[in-house]
Order: structure tokens, then sequence, then C-alpha cells
């Protein structure tokens, strides 16, 4: 089997239709989906039950987290220890995604023939039609977090220094080799999964597919963005339902910091990179309390 594809889903019963609707009308590759509902409250579960019975279903009685979720997906398809009886790609796949009938067999056939990459991802696009920025990354070093946190990168797009943290000096139409793709279409090779094992959970949401391109990359095989394909992503579907999903964004950020930059780094710039992600983490959490 090409793919195993997993979504997981937190109150995006309408969008999660579209988007199984969009999968299961695509041709020239073979496939398994499995669908994991963290305790969505809206029906989710039963739709998927109900209208595309062929799907995989965990329905979580509460919300472990994106990754969590995810490896629960992964593990049932097979994508764990050696992964000998998987399918020879897994993706991972946002309910709020749309897909052309034709891009998974087109994603296949790139990664078949680049031995190389052990992660893919496509050209993302909104509604409106703009560019998804997230669909091609540099790693938040800290010397790229901090050009984005002053809004150099902001000021400076076209800038090949300051605008590293969403690549926004390429070409959008452009293939390139990139450190990450966004986990709302990260195609990840059989033999990568068995290498560098499954999603960090330690993560709740944010980061976690940052995490998996760095360990992937560190491992011996390359990333690619691949506009070749496109997809339609509405973005931020399941995380505008829950408050939480700010303060995470800081965690995560220092989760991963600890995990690939601190030791690295000279103890006084630590203590202030602490510092900045601790502080910003501490008035989100007072902010998402006194908001309306």
């Amino acid at each position: 089997m090409d793919l195993g594809i997993v979504i997981v889903n937190y109150r995006t019963r309408e969008l999660l239709r579209r988007c199984l609707a969009t999968v299961f009308a695509s041709v020239g590759a073979t496939f398994r989906v499995c669908v994991v509902d963290n305790a969505s409250g809206d029906g989710s579960a039963e739709l998927v039950a109900e209208a595309f019975p062929q799907v995989l279903l965990i329905a979580n009685a509460d919300n472990p987290g994106y990754p969590t979720a995810n490896n629960q997906g992964l593990r049932a398809l097979g994508f764990e220890g050696a992964c000998a009886n998987a399918p020879r790609y897994a993706l991972l796949l946002n309910p709020d995604t749309e897909i052309p009938s034709d891009a998974l067999v087109r994603v296949v056939e790139l990664m078949d023939a680049r031995p190389e990459i052990g992660i893919l991802g496509p050209k993302l696009v909104r509604p409106d039609g703009s560019l998804d920025l997230a669909c091609r990354r540099s790693f938040p070093s800290p010397e790229v977090s901090f050009y984005r946190m002053v809004g150099l990168s902001r000021l400076f797009p076209k800038s090949r220094r300051f605008g590293r943290y969403n690549l926004t000096y390429l070409d959008p139409d452009q293939e390139a080799e990139v450190d990450s793709v966004v986990g709302a279409f990260m195609l990840v090779r059989r033999e990568a999964v068995a290498r560098v094992g499954l999603l960090d959970d330690s993560f709740f949401m944010y980061g976690e597919d940052l995490d998996w391109a760095f360990r992937i990359k560190q491992a011996g095989w390359r990333v690619l963005y691949a506009p070749q394909v496109t997809v339609l992503h509405v973005k931020r579907a399941s995380s505008r339902h829950s408050p939480r999903a700010r303060i995470e964004f800081w965690r995560a950020m220092e989760i991963f910091y600890r995990k690939h930059y601190a030791a690295q780094t000279p103890r006084i710039m630590h203590y202030l990179i602490l510092a900045a992600i601790r502080g910003t983490l501490q008035f989100t959490r007072w902010w998402v309390k006194v908001k309306p």
C-alpha cells in the first residue's frame, strides 16, 4: 500500500466531511485512512462512522493533543518500530484541507523518484488564494526566531537573512529543499519513521512537526517543498476553538529550543532566550484569562 493517512480532528465536523470526500475521490494511489477524533463533541466521530465506514476511527474520550493523537493513528496503521507492515509513506493531513484528485499519486511519484527525500510537503493556499506561509519553513533557531520576534522578517520579507522564518524570499512556485514543511500535509517516508520514531508527544500542539523534521534531517534525509502539487488549507480551523492554542505555541518553542539549541547556546544568551520565551508565555496566559 502506498499511503497511511492520519487525520486528527477537533471540532471541525463539516470541514472533515469535505476533506474525507476529497481524499476518497483520489485516483492512482492506494491508501488507508485513520481519523483520530479528540473528543470533539460536535458529531465528528459519528459522521465518520456513518458516512465513511471504510475509515479506521479512533474516538478519544478526551483531547490528548495533536502529536499524541497522530501517534495513535500512526501506530494503528503500522508505523512503529521496524514498520515492516506499514504503508510505504505516512501522511499527516489536517481536516481543514481539500486535496485535488491527483495530489496523492503525484506526491508518491515525487518521493518514489527521489529516495533521498524523507519528508515532502506541497504548496498550501488559503481560501482567498494566498500562500499559507507555514508550508515551507526554517527551523526556529535563536537567530531566526529573533528576527521574527522583533519584526525584521516582516519588514524585509525578501531578505535571505531576515526572511528565513517562512522563507519568504523564495518564489512560492519554486521547488526547494527546506528545513521543514507543515503538519497540515506532511508526507514522510516509512524508513524515516522507522529510523527516528514517532512524533514527540511532550508537545501538545505546534512544534511537533518541526521537531520531527529536525530529527529526520539529522538522520540524513532531506525535506522537500513541492509546489507542483497545490492543496487548499483553511488554517486554524481547530485551534481557534482552543484558548490553549496561543499558550501552547510558546510552550512548544521552549521545548524545541531546549531539545535542539540550548546545549550549544552561550550561557548569557541562553538565559536571555528563556526569559523572552517565558515572559511571553506568562503574558499570553494572563491575556487568555482576561480577554472577553
